[in-house]
Protein backbone atom coordinates (compact mmCIF):
# COMPACT_ATOMS: atom_id res chain seq x y z
CA UNK A 1 0.00 0.00 0.00
CA UNK A 2 1.32 3.43 -0.98
CA UNK A 3 1.79 5.46 2.21
CA UNK A 4 2.07 8.87 0.54
CA UNK A 5 -0.95 11.12 0.66
CA UNK A 6 -2.55 11.51 -2.76
CA UNK A 7 -4.85 14.24 -4.07
CA UNK A 8 -7.85 11.98 -3.38
CA UNK A 9 -6.81 11.70 0.29
CA UNK A 10 -6.49 15.47 0.63
CA UNK A 11 -9.88 15.98 -1.03
CA UNK A 12 -11.41 13.58 1.51
CA UNK A 13 -9.73 15.51 4.32
CA UNK A 14 -11.12 18.78 2.97
CA UNK A 15 -14.66 17.47 2.51
CA UNK A 16 -14.85 15.82 5.92
CA UNK A 17 -13.22 18.77 7.69
CA UNK A 18 -15.87 21.07 6.20
CA UNK A 19 -18.67 18.67 7.16
CA UNK A 20 -17.31 18.21 10.68
CA UNK A 21 -16.91 21.98 11.14
CA UNK A 22 -20.43 22.81 9.92
CA UNK A 23 -21.95 20.29 12.35
CA UNK A 24 -19.66 21.50 15.13
CA UNK A 25 -20.54 25.15 14.46
CA UNK A 26 -24.27 24.40 14.54
CA UNK A 27 -23.89 22.51 17.82
CA UNK A 28 -21.73 25.24 19.32
CA UNK A 29 -24.57 27.73 18.92
CA UNK A 30 -25.97 26.17 22.10
CA UNK A 31 -22.96 27.76 23.83
CA UNK A 32 -24.90 31.01 24.08
CA UNK A 33 -26.36 29.43 27.21
CA UNK A 34 -23.53 29.54 29.82
CA UNK A 35 -23.97 26.03 31.20
CA UNK A 36 -24.08 24.60 27.67
CA UNK A 37 -20.93 26.54 26.82
CA UNK A 38 -19.10 24.57 29.51
CA UNK A 39 -20.69 21.33 28.25
CA UNK A 40 -19.56 21.77 24.62
CA UNK A 41 -16.74 19.20 25.07
CA UNK A 42 -19.32 16.75 26.42
CA UNK A 43 -21.90 16.90 23.64
CA UNK A 44 -19.79 17.98 20.66
CA UNK A 45 -17.85 14.69 20.20
CA UNK A 46 -21.15 12.80 20.23
CA UNK A 47 -22.81 14.85 17.49
CA UNK A 48 -19.64 14.96 15.37
CA UNK A 49 -19.06 11.22 15.85
CA UNK A 50 -21.04 10.33 12.74
CA UNK A 51 -19.07 12.45 10.22
CA UNK A 52 -15.76 11.58 11.89
CA UNK A 53 -16.40 7.84 11.90
CA UNK A 54 -17.48 8.07 8.25
CA UNK A 55 -14.18 9.87 7.60
CA UNK A 56 -12.33 6.97 9.24
CA UNK A 57 -13.73 4.59 6.63
CA UNK A 58 -11.74 6.66 4.10
CA UNK A 59 -8.55 7.01 6.18
CA UNK A 60 -5.86 4.52 5.26
CA UNK A 61 -2.78 6.73 5.53
CA UNK A 62 -0.98 8.41 8.37
CA UNK A 63 -1.40 12.18 8.47
CA UNK A 64 -4.99 12.52 7.28
CA UNK A 65 -6.39 12.95 10.80
CA UNK A 66 -3.54 15.30 11.77
CA UNK A 67 -4.26 17.50 8.75
CA UNK A 68 -7.96 17.54 9.62
CA UNK A 69 -7.30 18.54 13.23
CA UNK A 70 -4.84 21.26 12.19
CA UNK A 71 -7.35 22.64 9.70
CA UNK A 72 -10.02 22.69 12.41
CA UNK A 73 -7.64 24.52 14.76
CA UNK A 74 -6.79 27.04 12.03
CA UNK A 75 -10.48 27.61 11.25
CA UNK A 76 -11.14 28.21 14.95
CA UNK A 77 -8.27 30.70 15.06
CA UNK A 78 -9.52 32.44 11.90
CA UNK A 79 -13.00 32.77 13.41
CA UNK A 80 -11.83 34.59 16.53
CA UNK A 81 -10.51 31.97 18.93
CA UNK A 82 -7.01 32.04 20.39
CA UNK A 83 -4.05 30.07 19.02
CA UNK A 84 -4.72 27.26 21.54
CA UNK A 85 -7.03 25.20 19.23
CA UNK A 86 -4.16 24.97 16.72
CA UNK A 87 -1.92 23.50 19.42
CA UNK A 88 -4.53 21.08 20.79
CA UNK A 89 -5.47 20.12 17.24
CA UNK A 90 -1.86 19.28 16.40
CA UNK A 91 -1.28 17.25 19.57
CA UNK A 92 -4.59 15.36 19.52
CA UNK A 93 -4.44 14.82 15.75
CA UNK A 94 -0.96 13.28 15.83
CA UNK A 95 -1.81 11.07 18.82
CA UNK A 96 -5.05 9.91 17.16
CA UNK A 97 -3.22 9.26 13.88
CA UNK A 98 -0.68 7.11 15.73
CA UNK A 99 -3.48 5.12 17.38
CA UNK A 100 -5.30 4.56 14.08
CA UNK A 101 -2.03 3.50 12.44
CA UNK A 102 -1.30 1.08 15.32
CA UNK A 103 -4.63 -0.58 14.51
CA UNK A 104 -3.69 -0.64 10.80
CA UNK A 105 -6.83 1.43 10.11
CA UNK A 106 -8.88 -1.76 10.55
CA UNK A 107 -9.36 -2.02 14.31
CA UNK A 108 -12.61 -0.89 15.89
CA UNK A 109 -10.90 -0.69 19.29
CA UNK A 110 -8.21 1.63 17.91
CA UNK A 111 -10.85 3.66 16.06
CA UNK A 112 -12.86 4.21 19.24
CA UNK A 113 -9.85 5.11 21.41
CA UNK A 114 -8.38 7.27 18.63
CA UNK A 115 -11.60 9.25 18.31
CA UNK A 116 -11.67 9.69 22.09
CA UNK A 117 -8.19 11.23 21.92
CA UNK A 118 -9.04 13.28 18.82
CA UNK A 119 -12.12 14.68 20.60
CA UNK A 120 -9.97 16.37 23.24
CA UNK A 121 -8.84 18.88 20.59
CA UNK A 122 -12.08 20.85 21.16
CA UNK A 123 -10.66 21.81 24.56
CA UNK A 124 -8.46 24.27 22.69
CA UNK A 125 -11.47 26.56 22.49
CA UNK A 126 -11.98 26.37 26.27
CA UNK A 127 -8.50 26.07 27.77
CA UNK A 128 -8.01 29.86 27.63
CA UNK A 129 -10.60 30.00 30.44
CA UNK A 130 -7.91 28.49 32.67
CA UNK A 131 -4.53 29.21 31.06
CA UNK A 132 -5.13 32.84 30.06
CA UNK A 133 -8.08 33.55 32.30
CA UNK A 134 -7.92 37.33 32.71
CA UNK A 135 -7.63 38.20 29.02
CA UNK A 136 -10.14 35.55 27.95
CA UNK A 137 -12.69 36.63 30.55
CA UNK A 138 -12.27 40.23 29.38
CA UNK A 139 -12.90 39.05 25.81
CA UNK A 140 -16.05 37.17 26.87
CA UNK A 141 -17.26 40.14 28.92
CA UNK A 142 -16.84 42.48 25.91
CA UNK A 143 -18.70 40.17 23.54
CA UNK A 144 -21.32 38.53 25.79
CA UNK A 145 -21.87 40.95 28.69
CA UNK A 146 -21.57 40.79 32.47
CA UNK A 147 -24.37 38.35 33.25
CA UNK A 148 -23.08 35.69 30.83
CA UNK A 149 -19.47 36.19 31.96
CA UNK A 150 -20.34 35.93 35.65
CA UNK A 151 -22.25 32.70 34.98
CA UNK A 152 -19.24 31.25 33.10
CA UNK A 153 -16.88 32.30 35.92
CA UNK A 154 -19.10 30.58 38.49
CA UNK A 155 -19.06 27.36 36.42
CA UNK A 156 -15.31 27.22 35.77
CA UNK A 157 -13.17 26.88 38.89
CA UNK A 158 -9.71 25.42 38.12
CA UNK A 159 -10.63 21.79 38.82
CA UNK A 160 -13.37 21.87 36.15
CA UNK A 161 -10.71 21.93 33.40
CA UNK A 162 -9.67 18.36 34.26
CA UNK A 163 -13.26 17.17 34.44
CA UNK A 164 -14.06 18.69 31.06
CA UNK A 165 -10.97 17.13 29.41
CA UNK A 166 -12.02 13.73 30.75
CA UNK A 167 -15.58 14.36 29.61
CA UNK A 168 -14.37 15.18 26.08
CA UNK A 169 -12.49 11.86 25.92
CA UNK A 170 -15.48 9.90 27.29
CA UNK A 171 -17.86 11.68 24.90
CA UNK A 172 -15.52 10.76 22.05
CA UNK A 173 -15.84 7.10 23.01
CA UNK A 174 -19.65 7.43 23.04
CA UNK A 175 -19.58 9.36 19.76
CA UNK A 176 -17.43 6.67 18.13
CA UNK A 177 -19.87 3.91 19.08
CA UNK A 178 -22.80 6.09 18.01
CA UNK A 179 -21.15 6.84 14.67
CA UNK A 180 -20.28 3.19 14.15
CA UNK A 181 -23.85 2.10 14.90
CA UNK A 182 -25.27 4.59 12.41
CA UNK A 183 -22.66 3.70 9.77
CA UNK A 184 -22.55 -0.07 10.28
CA UNK A 185 -22.60 -0.92 6.55
CA UNK A 186 -19.82 1.57 5.79
CA UNK A 187 -17.65 -0.02 8.49
CA UNK A 188 -18.28 -3.48 7.08
CA UNK A 189 -17.34 -2.34 3.57
CA UNK A 190 -14.20 -0.64 4.90
CA UNK A 191 -13.25 -3.82 6.79
CA UNK A 192 -13.12 -2.12 10.19
CA UNK A 193 -13.90 -4.82 12.73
Amino acid sequence: MDNKLQAKDLINVGIFTALYYVIMFAGAMLGYIPVLFILIPLYMPIITGIPFMLFLTKVKKFGMVTIMSLLLGLIMFATGHTWVPIMTGAICGILADLIFKAGKYQSLKHSVIGYGIFSIWIMGAMLPLWIMRDSYIAYIRNSMGDEYTNAVLALTPDWVAFVVIGAAFAAGIVGAFFGKAVLKKHFQRAGIL
